[in-house]
């Protein structure tokens, strides 16, 4: 008797926590070949949760990547991003900690007894070994395997793509039998105004200093694709005027690079030509007000 397709297939959710700047976004897309979630050098440049939906004939991995591990949240927005962080331990079928060898950061031990007493399958996966040397890597394999002994060590440079492809083969021993969860012509589960905004939301990261990029947040306001042309309007919120005017810039020429900027980005990911129209508006200390939060889908 032969199995059916969906028998032979393999799909589950791996579920990816770590701090900021470990490189959880950046293992995503290494893993998908191309670029997907945003990176930049600064922390919480993650602010959802995101699902990458990496496929093949007989596998759907849907990887989920989530913010950083806030150690002192300072707002609502923050408490909403280490929500993320909790579901990822709710619906796992495979859970990563992603941890940065050049520069590890103090894992709250809530979140290492959690590990600890995992029903899934855990992996400590210690990024960026392109910085370091064999003694330290030593140091922190050994310190993770004895605080959290029931996980798999693995070591990769999500960069250079070393060792990525051996986690994925890992990954995919373990996965359950079940039938794919999406479309297998599909490769997140967000839309395309959100690819937008977090585009745009990733140049303000790269361009601006400070408090700005964490001030902003980006709705997408208009998005409409004809044959040769995309044409996307984007209001970007800040709290504060003094905030606006930095946006803006001297004679706009802020705000006018950081559209160049976008724009460039943006038709790379759509590979059409994009028309990129920006405003910014303030509305005051939207980081810790609920329904505001709500609106902009947090």
């Amino acid at each position: 008797m032969t199995l059916s397709v969906h028998s032979q297939h393999k799909c589950g959710f791996v579920n990816i926590i770590g701090c900021p700047n470990a490189g959880k976004s950046s293992l995503i897309n290494s893993i998908m070949g191309f670029k997907l979630n945003i990176v930049t050098p600064k922390a919480q440049t993650t602010r959802h949760r995101i699902l990458a939906l990496y496929n093949e004939p007989n596998y759907q991995i849907v990887f989920s990547d989530t913010p950083g591990i806030i150690q002192k949240p300072s707002n609502e927005l923050h408490q909403r991003m280490l929500q993320y962080i909790e579901q990822c331990f709710q619906d796992a079928d495979i859970i990563l900690l992603i941890l940065d060898a050049h520069k590890p950061c103090d894992i709250p031990n809530e979140y290492i007894e959690r590990l600890k007493t995992c029903m899934c399958p855990v992996f400590i996966v210690i990024n960026k070994i392109d910085l370091v040397d064999e003694d330290i890597l030593f140091k922190v394999e050994n310190e993770w395997k004895q605080l959290v002994p029931n996980a798999t060590i693995r070591k990769i440079s999500a960069l250079y793509k070393t060792g990525v492809k051996e986690l994925v083969d890992d990954i995919k021993s373990l996965l359950p039998l079940s039938p794919p969860y999406y479309s297998k012509d599909d490769i997140t589960d967000k839309p395309e105004r959100f690819i937008v905004s977090e585009i745009i939301r990733e140049k303000i990261l790269l361009l601006y200093r400070e408090e700005i990029p964490y001030a902003t947040e980006i709705i997408v306001n208009s998005f409409k694709e004809d044959e040769k042309i995309i044409r996307i309007q984007a209001d970007i919120i800040v709290e504060r005027e003094t905030q606006k005017i930095i946006i803006i810039g001297e004679k706009g020429k802020s705000i006018k690079q950081l559209g160049i900027e976008a724009r460039k980005e943006l038709e790379k990911f759509f590979n059409k030509q994009i028309y990129l129209e920006l405003h910014v508006k303030v509305e005051k200390n939207w980081r810790n007000n609920k329904n505001k939060l709500n609106y902009f889908g947090y």
